[in-house]
């Protein structure tokens, strides 16, 4: 066989050959793959009115919902939470974390990163305020309830408390949960 009768083929199975022939020849693996389980929930939604002189450190619960993991192998959830920030002549910063408690917990654990939503002007104004976080440090047969607080943490220099009010309306927390393995 010389340079000239070689040709190049191409398989359905995505093999190129080089032969004459152009024969192809597809393995199959013979091995049944599980479609991976996902779930959607939508958690509750509400809204909250932070008044004029809220001191720091006071926290609101925004959004909850409910997990359960059971049947799922190595299980990975995704959150998205979604709200509405309205100030009216307000000044104020609010840090945003999303807790976790699971049965047999008696405290709730953070997940994921604290967000943060800052007005160090006192302006009436109206914003979109929106972050995802996941978790997937989660027992396989878990039932946990999933929490989103916004605390406040601070104003402006020396002032601990708000100034103006600020209301925090369309609050919406989901979450896809999916098998990981």
């Amino acid at each position: 066989m010389n340079d000239q009768d070689i040709r190049t083929c191409e398989c359905d199975c995505g093999e190129e050959i080089q032969d004459c022939d152009c024969r192809c020849v597809c393995e199959k693996t013979g091995k049944y793959v599980k479609p991976n389980r996902t779930t959607l929930k939508c958690g509750s939604h509400g809204s909250v009115t932070i008044p004029a002189a809220t001191l720091t450190g006071t926290t609101f619960t925004l959004a909850v919902v409910n997990v359960n993991t059971k049947g799922y192998r190595g299980p990975c959830i995704k959150f998205d939470f979604a709200g509405s920030i309205a100030v009216t002549g307000a000044a104020i910063t609010l840090n945003f974390q999303i807790f976790k408690q699971c049965k047999g917990q008696l405290v709730p654990v953070p997940v994921g990163p604290v967000w943060t939503f800052s007005r160090l002007i006192e302006v009436t104004e109206s914003d979109s305020f929106r972050f995802f976080s996941c978790d997937c440090d989660i027992c396989d047969d878990g039932c946990c309830v999933y929490s989103v607080v916004a605390s406040v943490t601070g104003v402006l220099p020396d002032i601990n408390e708000t100034i103006g009010s600020t209301v925090i309306n369309n609050v919406s927390l989901s979450a896809i949960i999916v098998d990981n393995m």
